[in-house]
């Protein structure tokens, strides 16, 4: 009984590829970071490893801030923080959605890509917006929870402030049953293409 559960866990945490979500220098490094921005870029490192030993596709979206932004183009922040190896695809983007306005469909599409494990910043935002774009397309999409990231979300008319760590869990909270979510990026596996 105890293998079935495993093969079952391996089963659930299986992805065709690797999609990075605006892990730009501005999101995860200086006065600007994200809360705790250490541990995702750890566990990013873990995934980017993993799914280039597998041979698998890694595409990184980078957004396109507008100008003045701490992410507009071109400038410091904006830089990607993981350099993209050979034959990895670097899609720029001006939505929330890494969807809306690129050719991510056709990428993913043309290199087979059924479920993919996607990371990065911000949680609420471009992570959750991507992630759900992604669902809509029917692509299983799983989220490793210790490889996103957000920022702590101020006061509002009416309410408290919400810690970075809560604002992350509830934009998975966000994404409904469809998502599968697994504690780490140690839980992904992905499918070997070399």
């Amino acid at each position: 009984m105890e293998k079935e559960q495993h093969d079952t866990k391996d089963h659930h945490s299986l992805v065709d590829a690797l999609l990075v979500v605006d892990v730009q220098s501005a999101f995860v490094q200086g006065p600007q970071a994200v809360s705790g921005h250490g541990t995702p870029l750890s566990m990013i490192s873990i995934l980017l490893a993993e799914a280039r030993s597998a041979g698998a596709p890694v595409i990184f979206l980078q957004n396109d801030g507008p100008p003045g932004a701490v992410d507009a183009p071109f400038q410091t922040g904006w830089e990607l923080h993981f350099p993209p190896r050979p034959g990895e695809r670097v899609i720029r983007k001006a939505e929330d959605d890494g969807f809306e306005g690129t050719d991510l469909d056709d990428v993913l599409k043309g290199s087979g890509v059924r479920d993919l494990a996607i990371c990065g910043v911000l949680s609420d935002m471009c992570v959750a917006a991507t992630a759900r774009a992604a669902l809509k397309c029917r692509y299983g999409v799983l989220l490793p929870h210790d490889a996103h990231a957000a920022y702590d979300v101020p006061a509002g008319p009416g309410s408290e402030s919400v810690p970075a760590a809560m604002a992350a869990r509830a934009a998975e909270w966000s994404l409904g049953d469809e998502v599968r979510i697994c504690a780490s990026a140690h839980d992904v596996r992905f499918k070997a293409r070399i």
